[in-house]
Parts: structure tokens; C-alpha cells; sequence
């Protein structure tokens, strides 16, 4: 059923509800959009926080950026929600926020890219790292752009993640698989390390997709989770335990001097 309207301006900011009372964004972080037709989206403008937002604060901008209607302005990142759609066609949502611990595997230039829960093998496969790139301007886009057709969750070094689906609350439950899969590893990295699933085992689970319904993209590509026998138990791409000590020492550190 077409929503209308009206029922999308209000799943957005019921998403951003959600995503302000997860801690996912402070202050007016974070921006989500819809895209409701071949020509409008509708977007969360800048300067709101997304946890106080009303239905009437949305404005509706074309698939340029320009505004159509609306009282606020435009988020100056609204040039990444409108790569996605350009790119991949079967998206109608976008969410775009700071959940704090795949943010902070984001800070440190980790990939989520192990393969450690079934689910999340499933559901997303594993989420990438694009290089840092200015917020606001092109370079923002730019190292997303090959992930972007291959990846339905990606995190951005040094900013945060972007989500996306074909509708706003598969793209919000890819960034909350997202958070929930990070905390996990980071458990794990404190109690020793994580211990990874065969690849024979991923394959399975890639292969039972369909059977779940999932549509998820990076089935098979290079960057999906990394199995025992692809790293030969040497090359981890996580925070060990060693180095995240390092980091709590560094930012307390840096706290006592402040």
C-alpha cells in the first residue's frame, strides 16, 4: 500500500525519536530522509534536534538538493542521502546517525567485517569503512561511492553510519543491527578475542537469504566477513584488547590534562 504524505512525515520523526532516545545522535546530529516519488524527497532539515521534531518541520527538496517546500533549511549532507538514491534505485529510505560504538570502531578505521552472529551474516553481511571524507561537501561522498551499489550499512572514519532500505524502518533495524552487532564485538575483543565462523559456515548463511527473504546486498563481494581460514588466524581486522586499553589510557589521559 502507497503511503501518503502525511504517513511518511510521521515515520520519520518517529524514527528520529528513536534514534535520539538509542543516544545514536546529540544535539541536532543525524539526518533521514524519504524518498516518496520519482521527484521529491523528504528530509529532516538542519538545526532540529531529531527527538523533538514535528511533522511540519520536514521539508521536501528535488533529487538536485533543491528545496520544494518547507519553513527550515536543507541539512548540508543531504548530497549523500541523494548519492544513494541515484545509486540504488530500490532504496526509498536513508538514515544517517552517530551510534556511538560502530562509530567508535569507525574512529579507530575498523570495519565491522568479522563474521561472528548468524544474523547479522544474513541480515547485512558486514559493514564497511569509507575513508574520511569533510562533512557538507563532495569529499563526503566520494570513498562511499564503491560500497554504496554493494552494501546496505556503511560507517564513515572519523563521523558516523548511514543506513539505508526500502523503507525508513528497514534502514533504521539495518543501523540498529549495526550498534548491536559493534557492541558485541566489542565485548568480545575485552574477553579475548572474538572467535569467527568458518567461511564454509558463511556461505551457508549467505546461501540461506533467500530462504529468510532477505535482500540484502554483499553476498559474495570482496570486504564480506572474514572468515578463520581467509586470515589464517594473523590478519584481524578488529580492536584488540591491547589497543583499546591504549585508547581508554589515551582519553583519560587527555581528560586529567584538560
Amino acid at each position: 500500500m502507497v503511503k501518503t504524505e502525511r504517513e511518511h512525515r510521521e515515520d520519520i520523526v518517529r524514527i528520529g525519536q528513536l534514534v535520539f532516545q538509542k543516544g545514536w545522535v546529540a544535539a541536532n546530529d543525524g539526518n533521514i530522509t524519504v524518498r516518496m516519488d520519482a521527484e521529491r524527497i523528504l528530509a529532516t532539515p538542519t538545526g532540529v534536534c531529531k527527538g523533538m521534531m514535528h511533522v511540519d518541520d520536514l521539508i521536501i527538496v528535488d533529487m538536485k538538493g533543491n528545496k520544494i517546500s518547507g519553513r527550515a533549511e536543507r541539512t548540508s549532507e543531504i548530497a549523500m542521502h541523494l548519492t544513494v538514491y541515484e545509486m540504488r534505485p530500490d532504496i526509498k529510505a536513508v538514515v544517517h546517525a552517530h551510534p556511538p560504538v560502530a562509530t567508535g570502531f569507525a574512529t579507530a578505521g575498523k570495519p565491522l567485517n568479522l563474521a561472528l552472529l548468524p544474523e547479522v551474516v544474513i541480515g547485512l553481511g558486514c559493514v564497511p569503512l569509507a575513508a574520511y571524507g569533510l562533512p557538507g561537501t563532495a569529499a563526503l561522498t566520494e570513498p562511499m561511492l564503491p560500497l554504496i551499489p554493494k552494501y546496505d550499512a556503511l560507517m564513515m572514519a572519523n563521523h558516523g553510519a548511514v543506513c539505508y532500505g526500502e523503507d525508513v524502518y528497514k534502514a533504521y533495524f539495518r543501523m540498529e543491527t549495526m550498534e548491536h552487532f559493534a557492541r558485541i564485538q566489542l565485548v568480545a575483543e575485552l574477553l579475548g578475542g572474538p572467535q569467527v565462523l568458518p567461511r564454509t559456515e558463511v556461505d551457508k548463511l549467505l546461501d540461506a537469504r533467500t530462504r529468510y527473504g532477505v535482500k540484502a546486498k554483499s553476498a559474495g563481494e570482496p570486504g564480506c566477513p572474514v572468515a578463520a581460514e581467509d586470515t589464517g588466524g594473523e590478519d584481524r581486522f578488529y580492536v584488540t584488547r591491547s589497543e583499546l586499553i591504549g585508547l581508554v589510557d589515551e582519553a583519560l589521559k587527555a581528560r586529567s590534562l584538560a
